[in-house]
């Protein structure tokens, strides 16, 4: 199988719908489900492809329903996702695996680990988006969220007018203006980072495939990120690594504490810094590392300090 097929894979699942994903990394190594972020696609584990090589991980990395290769889910919930993975982890022969999920993959990582307890083994989120719902996790992002997530709780007419008639299809044609969204007023790592070009175009692509078949997947996420989750997350009882930039402005880094708080078994890591983006990409080896090992106890405390430790 080549490397560019491996990133445009397909299974049907039992109701009719096509299931795209992407697998990078080790062919032959310990299977990772891979949960990104908003508005992304499949494309965005491209930018893990060589720490998972290096490591021994196999990437796996579906598109959520509405998104690139995946037909859309007209009503779907959060909780519907685990069905949908469990599938497509059938199809690939893996009994157990593990979850590594960025930003907006966040709340649909939680809810496999609240759905699918026997079969993940454990679980890194990497500048989770937190519990918009809340006025407390809303209020401390930028405007453009602040407006998003507001907007999609109390006046889902307006998000669904400015993002899906006026900002939608200026995204869908250029993925750099949903990058210029993501990153305002963003700091020295993230700029440092997104001014490598060939890690803004692998950004870009994700973004432009995940919106390539219309806005219906993002519109949906919206709503579906600012509204009761419909889990409890105090009912997980699985280890839960959360890293998270002390720079990230896309994704405050108390969205993480936010996260965490109801978990069991949750440690919340910060890295000083580091941004939304800049995490992620410079250090996917050492936090990938984490998970396939053990535990975040595995990267040194000089390049990572436990918060509230």
């Amino acid at each position: 199988m080549s490397a560019e097929s491996r990133l445009h894979r397909t299974i049907k699942l039992r109701d009719g719908r096509k299931l795209g994903y992407a697998e990078v990394g080790d062919p032959q190594g310990r299977p990772v489900m891979y949960c990104h972020g908003f508005p992304a696609s499949r494309l965005e584990a491209v930018l893990v492809d060589r720490a998972a090589a290096k490591l021994g991980a196999r990437i796996v990395a579906p598109d959520r329903p509405g998104y690139g290769l995946s037909d859309f889910q007209p009503g779907r919930r959060i909780l519907d996702w685990p069905a949908d993975v469990a599938e497509l982890a059938d199809a690939l022969g893996f009994g157990q695996f593990m979850l590594l999920a960025v930003s907006g993959g966040a709340p649909y990582a939680l809810a496999l680990l609240h759905a699918l307890p026997e079969r993940i083994t454990a679980a890194t989120l990497v500048g989770g988006l937190g519990p918009v719902h809340t006025l407390a996790a809303v209020q401390p992002m930028h405007f453009p969220a602040r407006f998003g997530f507001v907007s999609a709780r109390r006046a889902p007419w307006l998000m669904r007018g400015v993002y899906g008639s006026v900002l939608g299809p200026l995204m869908r044609a250029n993925p750099n203006v949903a990058l210029a969204l993501l990153t305002t007023a963003m700091r020295e790592a993230d700029r440092a980072t997104l001014s490598r070009p060939d890690i803004r175009a692998d950004l870009c692509a994700s973004i432009g495939e995940g919106l390539r078949p219309g806005m219906h997947g993002a519109l949906l996420d919206f709503m579906l990120y600012s509204h009761d989750w419909g889990f409890d997350p105090a009912e997980i009882n699985l280890p839960v690594a959360l890293w998270h930039g002390t720079d990230d402005i896309t994704v405050p880094p108390c969205h993480s504490r936010m996260l965490a708080e109801p978990l069991a078994q949750a440690q919340v890591f910060d890295w000083p810094g580091e941004g939304h983006f800049s995490l992620p990409i410079n250090h996917a080896e050492p936090i990938l590392g984490a998970l396939l090992n053990g535990g975040a106890e595995s990267v040194p405390r000089r390049r990572a300090a436990a918060m509230g430790a």
